[in-house]
């Protein structure tokens, strides 16, 4: 008798495997549309002149390169 048990639970076990991976395919593609991109513009970070990390690019200052060919005449 242990035959028929033994094949029901085998199929719910399989029955049980399908429907999980399904569950993580369909959360796979919901986080894939919802993500905001791992472009390379999106993973660069910035460092200001005070050390702080930033997302946008510094403001190069024209004063900057004025004092660094000054400094570099002398």
């Amino acid at each position: 008798m242990a035959g028929p048990n033994n094949r029901y639970i085998k199929k719910q076990k399989a029955e049980k495997r399908v429907k999980k991976r399904q569950e993580k395919d369909q959360k796979k593609i919901v986080r894939k549309e919802n993500s905001a991109g791992g472009s390379f513009e999106n993973m660069i970070a910035y460092v200001d002149k005070f050390g702080n990390i930033t997302s946008e690019r510094p403001v190069e200052d024209n004063n900057q390169e004025e004092e660094k060919s000054e400094n570099g005449s002398r």
